[in-house]
């Protein structure tokens, strides 16, 4: 697993090569291709076709049928900002690394007992950050951590450090990508 995962949003198809192309030009070869927009289906599959050496995943993808849509456009990963039971079954018949949203002792034991070891923590910011990841590590040490909202450039140091995090996930990571190529909105 990559240790940054971009949180992208396609607006329209069109900017896709523009958003990819500065990740990729900024050592970035992972993509969290949103379900927040109309075009999010036509965006993995073009994205899968056109950046093969990505890894591309759809992001916040809360029910059965946007799952299969993502999984059908080619989507190597699933994340959900929260836990969907019947996201979680499909992903795992069809052997799809899914990362759901839990951030409290309850949802990591649903995870669990659905097999599920690696969760997003979203939004970090607002459950209480780093310091709330170590205290849920205590009782779950087999569970890993995919922190996302509220972690930035001034703390992204600090999460990474910490042994539970298997990945840190953001939007600023393509908003820098995008600033770094001249292409910042």
């Amino acid at each position: 697993m990559e240790k940054l995962i971009p949180v992208v949003v396609i607006k329209e198809l069109s900017e896709t090569d523009k958003i990819l192309s500065a990740l990729k030009n900024n050592g970035i070869n992972c993509a969290e291709i949103t379900f927040r927009t109309a075009c999010a289906k036509e965006a993995i599959e073009y994205a899968v076709k056109n950046y093969p050496d990505m890894n591309i995943g759809a992001g916040t993808v809360i029910n059965a049928e946007q799952c299969n849509a993502a999984l059908n456009a080619g989507a190597r990963f699933i994340v959900s900002p929260g836990l969907s039971v019947e996201v979680a079954k499909i992903c795992k018949e069809k052997n799809i690394p899914y990362y759901p949203g839990c951030v409290t002792p309850t949802e990591i034991m649903q995870a669990l007992d659905l097999g599920i070891t690696t969760v997003k923590f979203f939004p970090a910011n607002v459950y209480g950050g780093l310091k709330a990841l170590k205290a849920l590590s205590a009782p779950f040490p087999q569970v890993k951590f995919i922190p996302t909202g509220g972690v930035d450039r001034s703390n992204i140091d600090e999460f990474l450090a910490f042994d539970k995090i298997a990945a840190i996930g953001g939007s600023f990571f393509v908003k820098e990508a995008l600033e770094k190529e001249g292409e910042g909105k």
